[in-house]
C-alpha cells in the first residue's frame, strides 16, 4: 500500500479501480505542402476553426443547461481563444509563408503558447496552458479526422487518473461510473476542480509524477477531504473507508432533520450559522440548509470566463436575485477579490507574486470607473433587503477611508439622481492579513463589522502558498500563531463594539468548531453543505466546554498536537464524525 499527497479540491471519498488516460493527442510530423496548394490548406485550417467554434459553443451550452451557465461560461474564454487574431496570423503566417500544413502550423503555434504559460510564476496563468491543449486536441482531431468528442466512459466504477483533464473531457465524463479524478498536475482554479466539485466527485489535484506508477484496474482509494491517493489499499484501510463513506451517508439524512431548528448550545449561547456562497443559484441551497443569511457573497464569477466587464446593470441584476431569494435574510456582498491578471482586458503583465500584489481591494482601488459601477449597484440593490458591504484584503487603514470615501461620493450622486439607497448600508472588511489584526482597534472605529478570512490569514501569517504541493503540508490552521491572530481579532472586535464572523474554510471544518466558540466566536460562514452538521455540534456542546478547551490550547505550541486534542474532543462527542 503506498499513499501519495496531493491539493484537495472536491470532497469525497471515493473507492474503486483506476482507469489511466493516456495523452490522446495525435502524433504530428513536420510535412510541408507546395505553393500550388497554400489557399486549399487555408481553407482547410478555416473550416477546422468553425467547426472547433461550433463544438465549443456546443459544449459551453451543454454544460450551462445541466450545471449552470456560471460553469458553462468556462468555454467562454476557449471561444475567444479561437478567435484570437495572433494565434489566427501565426496559424495563416506558418501555411501561407512557410509552407506547413494545417496539422503542423497548429502544432507548432500552440507549442508556444503552451510553453509560455506553464513556464509563468503565476499559479492562475499556468493553468491556463491546459485550454490552449484542448483547443489543440480539438483542432488536430477534427484535422486528423479523429472522434472530435470522445467520452470518458467506463464499464465499471473507476477513477480516472490523468496528468491533466481538459474543459471537454471533463464536459463529457461517464456520469454513471466515474467515481473520482486524480491528476498529476493543477490547483483549486484549475477547470477539472471546478467542476469535479459542480458534479460532487471527489478529486485531488496536483500529486505529481507518482500517478505514472499507477496501472489501469489497480485498485485506489482517493480522500478529496485530505488530499490522499491511496495505492492497492489493504484491507483494513478499505474497511474503514467504507464505513466512512456509510457513516457520512447516514449523517447526512440525520441531519435533514435539523434544517429549522437554532443553533443553540447547551448552555443556551446562540451562534448564527450563515452561508458563502458564490452564485446566485445556491441561494436555494442555503434555504434549504437552513442557513440564517449570507455572510460572504463573492461577486468573482461576474468577471471570469466573460468577454467584458460586467455593466453596472449586471451586478444589480445578480445582487438583486439573491436578495429577493434570500427572503429578507442578511446578505454581505464583498466587493471584488482577484489579481490583475485574472480581470478581462486589464493589460497587466503576469506578476512575480501575485499573491503580494495588485488584488483584491488594491485592484479596485486602481481601476475606479470598475469599483464605481459595482458600488453603485450594492448601493441601488440595498433598498431591496438587509445588505452590508465588505473590501476583502484591506491591510491599511488608508485602503479603507479611499474605499469609504468612494462609497460616499456615490451615495451623493445617487441622492442628486434621486435613485433610492440605503443610507445606513453597513461597511466591513474581510480580516486576511496580520496588519488588519494588529490594527484592528483602529480599524473598528470605522466600520460596523469584520469577517475573519482564514483561508488568507493562514497563507500570510505562514507565508506558505496553499496551492503549491511543495509546501501545502505547511499551511496549518492550528498553528499557534494563527490562532493567537484569530483570538486577537475576537477580542478587538468586541473592544471595539463590532459584529465579528468566521468565514474561511476552517469555519466549515467540525474539528474546529468548539475551538472557535470558546475563542468567542458567536457567528461562522460556511459552505451551505457543511451548516447541518457544524449546527448539530453546536446543539450538542455547552459554550463552558468549548471556552475551557480554548484555554487547553491557548498554553501548547505545536500545532500537530492542537490539532490530535480537537479530533479527539470531537470523537468524544460524535465518534462517527472525527
Amino acid at each position: 500500500m503506498r499513499v501519495f499527497q496531493g491539493i484537495a479540491v472536491s470532497p469525497g471519498v471515493a473507492i474503486a479501480k483506476a482507469m489511466v488516460v493516456d495523452d490522446k493527442q495525435p502524433k504530428v510530423s513536420r510535412r510541408f505542402i507546395s505553393r500550388a496548394n497554400v489557399e486549399a490548406e487555408l481553407k482547410r485550417l478555416a473550416d477546422a476553426m468553425d467547426l472547433v467554434a461550433e463544438q465549443i459553443q456546443t459544449s459551453q451550452d451543454e454544460v450551462a443547461t445541466e450545471l449552470g451557465d456560471q460553469y458553462g461560461a468556462i468555454f467562454s474564454a476557449h471561444l475567444q481563444m479561437v478567435r484570437d487574431e495572433k494565434l489566427n496570423e501565426s496559424l495563416i503566417d506558418s501555411i501561407r509563408y512557410r509552407h506547413y500544413t494545417a496539422e503542423y502550423a497548429v502544432s507548432q503555434s500552440f507549442a508556444r503558447y503552451i510553453q509560455f504559460f506553464e513556464r509563468v510564476p503565476n499559479p492562475f496563468l499556468r493553468e491556463r496552458a491546459g485550454d490552449f491543449r484542448d483547443i489543440e486536441q480539438r483542432l488536430l482531431n477534427v484535422l486528423f479526422g479523429a472522434d472530435a468528442k470522445r467520452k470518458l466512459a467506463a464499464k465499471q466504477p473507476s477513477i480516472v487518473i490523468a496528468h491533466d483533464l481538459t474543459p471537454s473531457e471533463m464536459a463529457n465524463l461517464d456520469r454513471v461510473n466515474i467515481r473520482g479524478i486524480v491528476t498529476e498536475v493543477g490547483g483549486p482554479g484549475s477547470h477539472s476542480a471546478i467542476v469535479a466539485e459542480a458534479l460532487e466527485l471527489p478529486a485531488v489535484v496536483g500529486v505529481g509524477s507518482h500517478l505514472r506508477e499507477i496501472q489501469t484496474d489497480t485498485t485506489l482509494i482517493i480522500d478529496g477531504h485530505q488530499g490522499r491517493v491511496i495505492v492497492q489499499p489493504d484491507e483494513e484501510t478499505i474497511l474503514r473507508y467504507e464505513n466512512e463513506v456509510e457513516q457520512q451517508r447516514q449523517t447526512k439524512i440525520k441531519l435533514r432533520g435539523l434544517r429549522d431548528l437554532p443553533a443553540v448550545t447547551a448552555d443556551g449561547e446562540t451562534i448564527t450559522l450563515m452561508a458563502n456562497i458564490e452564485f446566485p443559484h445556491e441561494a436555494d441551497a442555503c434555504i434549504e440548509r437552513g442557513a440564517s443569511g449570507v455572510g460572504l457573497y463573492r461577486t468573482e464569477f461576474l468577471y471570469l470566463g466573460q468577454e467584458s466587464e460586467p455593466t453596472e446593470e449586471d451586478h444589480y441584476q445578480v445582487y438583486s436575485k439573491v436578495i429577493r431569494d434570500m427572503q429578507g435574510s442578511p446578505i454581505v456582498i464583498r466587493t471584488l477579490d482577484l489579481g490583475a491578471d485574472k480581470i478581462f482586458g486589464d493589460g497587466h503583465p503576469p506578476e512575480q507574486n501575485p499573491f503580494l500584489g495588485l488584488r483584491s481591494i488594491r485592484l479596485s482601488l486602481r481601476n475606479t470607473d470598475q469599483f464605481r459601477r459595482q458600488l453603485r449597484a450594492i448601493l441601488r440593490a440595498s433598498v431591496l433587503g438587509d445588505v452590508s458591504v465588505m473590501f476583502p484584503l484591506v491591510s491599511t487603514l488608508h485602503e479603507l477611508r479611499q474605499a469609504k470615501m468612494l462609497l460616499s461620493d456615490l451615495m451623493e450622486d445617487l441622492e442628486e439622481q434621486s435613485i433610492a439607497f440605503n443610507r445606513d448600508l453597513k461597511v466591513g472588511i474581510m480580516v486576511e492579513v496580520p496588519s488588519s489584526v494588529i490594527m484592528l482597534d483602529r480599524f473598528a472605529q470605522e466600520i460596523d463589522f469584520i469577517s475573519i478570512g482564514t483561508n488568507d490569514l493562514v497563507q500570510y501569517t505562514l507565508a506558505v502558498d496553499r496551492n503549491n504541493p511543495d509546501v501545502a503540508p505547511l499551511y496549518n490552521s492550528c498553528d499557534p500563531a494563527v490562532l493567537r491572530l484569530i483570538q486577537m481579532a475576537v477580542d478587538s472586535a468586541r473592544k471595539g463594539d463590532i459584529d465579528v464572523t468566521l468565514c474561511g474554510q476552517m469555519g466549515g471544518n467540525p474539528v474546529y468548531t468548539m475551538l472557535l466558540i470558546g475563542m468567542g466566536l458567536r457567528s461562522l460562514s460556511v459552505t451551505p453543505s457543511a451548516i447541518p452538521e457544524i449546527k448539530q455540534i453546536c446543539r450538542t456542546v455547552s459554550a463552558q466546554k468549548c471556552r475551557e478547551l480554548a484555554t487547553r490550547v491557548r498554553d501548547m505550541d505545536n500545532a500537530w498536537e492542537i490539532k490530535r486534542l480537537l479530533r479527539e474532543n470531537l470523537r468524544q462527542l460524535f465518534p462517527d464524525d472525527a
